[in-house]
């Protein structure tokens, strides 16, 4: 066949996908991959919940630091570093095997291998008396977050092409409830079920020792998981061969990470990427503060845990209660929507943190009625449904937006700066706090308890700092402020960016000359 007759194709097959870009979703005849995706991210939200769980076990024991639980925290760190090894993961694969089967099975097996061997040597690394190893934990934790990460880049990029193209939508769905799923299981059932006090309390009719499971046996069943899932990947399930169909371009591993700054030259991603990393400005100071203000007013570090697992029901269910909306053609509509509620939602925290103390403060004594867990769960449960279909929407936005051919590169990309807007205006909302905060001494009017020598002069003379600005207060009416400026400057942008075709998101790439191509 001709070149003239390849480029006659390769039109029919642009138009092709044109049209079932713009046909609505339907998940008959995809319900096993969307099933295989939501198996596949709760995979990866195993070992994330895993590493969340540790500090926990880790605070319990009397002789561990914060300094020990700073060393533990850099296990999570490759999956704020994965932009570093993703263009490795696009450009390097066998075609036999499959582009994303390639990674997608050692991964896993190096994944589940990962979990017996720390298996082995859990009861020793972690014993239930004596000093925990913190320096290996966290080299062994760290492994297993790299080898999440990297299946995450596979994944992302792999949900572009299994699905079909009106169903991308939809990896968003099987992305947050898969990964809320695996981490509620890596994370909350670990230490409840292996607590002997839960177990006796609530799941057992006579007290025994121990809980019902044990940190050992969880790693090593969840090993032999991976290794039998992946198995069975790798015999039954298929990778197409997008290689025409996408107008495949394969870039060795130099291209792809220049393939970055190609990403960055569309004036699309551009405008995006700002909106993202300052999208999160109007939620900083309650998304970050809130817990550590009712914690000083007197509501149990308990009590918000408690809590906190309950709102796992949320990140599971609203995934898949909000698909038929989230996997359409418009999903920054819904976000745009929810990030305007949102918004007005924050102020619900000011009137929370204010009354809290006159709620729970009975004569001196702190006791927490039943009517304030209703409050204050339906406040904390009204903003997790936003802040989730928000995450959703973006996720499919993401999934629609993402070039396939470098789909890994590009999606990894996208996330990377959604996660680093959230990073950096949290970090900026703790510190701006105290900086709006303004205390005098009670005994001295013209001492502002600004440093430490301030304040141990004013309670030498037998006075208190009292508080005359809670910075909380300020801090969120200017964070709210900026995210309705926010709301109304990027608004109609990004309404007009998600109607943009596949095409507008496509990267240039120089690509050899058709001339000489036989098919």
């Amino acid at each position: 066949m001709t070149s003239s007759n390849t480029d006659g194709n390769e039109k029919e097959k642009s138009t092709a996908i044109c049209d079932s870009n713009s046909s609505k979703p339907n998940l008959k005849g995809d319900w096993l991959n969307f099933f295989l995706l939501l198996l596949l991210y709760t995979m990866q939200g195993f070992p994330l919940g895993l590493t969340s769980a540790i500090p926990i076990i880790l605070q319990s024991q009397n002789d561990i630091s914060y300094q020990d639980q700073a060393l533990f925290s850099l296990a999570g760190w490759p999956f704020s570093l994965k932009l570093l090894w993703a263009p490795l993961v696009d450009a390097l694969y066998i075609q036999r095997i499959g582009r994303r089967k390639s990674w997608l099975i050692p991964v896993q097996y190096l994944m589940g291998t990962c979990f017996l061997y720390m298996a082995n040597d859990i009861d020793d690394l972690l014993p239930n008396t004596g000093t925990p190893n913190i320096p290996v934990l966290m080299c062994m934790f760290f492994i297993s977050n790299f080898l999440a990460a990297t299946q995450d880049i596979v994944v992302d990029s792999w949900a572009l092409t299994m699905l079909k193209k009106n169903n991308v939508g939809h990896a968003s769905t099987c992305n947050t409830t898969g990964q809320a799923i695996g981490v509620m299981l890596g994370s909350v059932f670990p230490i409840l079920f292996a607590s002997e006090d839960f177990c006796n309390k609530y799941l057992r009719v006579t007290p025994m020792t121990g809980g019902l499971m044990t940190m050992k046996s969880v790693l090593y069943v969840w090993g032999l998981i991976f290794i039998c899932v992946t198995t069975l990947i790798a015999i039954f399930k298929k990778e197409k061969d997008c290689r025409l169909e996408l107008d495949h371009v394969k870039l060795n591993v130099v291209q792809n990470y220049t393939l970055l700054g190609d990403i960055l030259k569309l004036p699309s991603i551009r405008i995006l990427a700002i909106a993202l990393l300052t999208a999160r400005v109007g939620f900083s100071v309650t998304d970050t503060v809130t817990y550590l203000e009712l914690v000083d007013a007197g509501v149990s570090k308990d009590d918000i845990t408690v809590i906190n697992t309950a709102m796992f029901v949320v990140k599971i269910l609203i995934p898949l209660v909000t698909a038929k909306y989230t996997s359409g053609p418009k999903p920054m509509s819904i976000y745009l929507k929810s990030t305007a509620i949102k918004l007005i939602w924050s102020l619900a925290f000011i009137l929370l943190v204010y009354f809290t103390p006159m709620l729970i403060n009975d004569d001196g004594v702190i006791n927490n009625p039943m009517y304030y867990y209703a409050i204050l769960i339906l406040i904390l449960f009204v903003d997790e449904i936003l802040s989730y279909i928000m995450f959703v929407a973006v996720l499919a936005f993401f999934s629609r937006i993402s070039d396939p051919r470098f789909g890994g590169t590009y999606i990894t990309f996208l996330n990377t700066v959604t996660n680093l807007g959230a990073t950096w205006t949290s970090t900026v909302a703790l510190g701006v706090i105290d900086l709006l905060t303004f205390k005098k001494c009670s005994f001295d009017s013209y001492n502002s308890c600004s440093t430490l020598d301030d304040q141990n002069e004013c309670e030498t003379i037998g006075g208190d700092c009292v508080t005359t600005v809670d910075g909380f207060y300020l801090g969120t009416l200017l964070s709210v402020t900026f995210g309705f400026a926010w709301y109304g400057f990027f608004k109609n942008i990004i309404k007009k960016l998600q109607t943009k075709g596949s095409s507008h998101w496509m990267v240039n790439i120089k690509r050899p000359t058709t001339e000489n191509i036989q098919i």
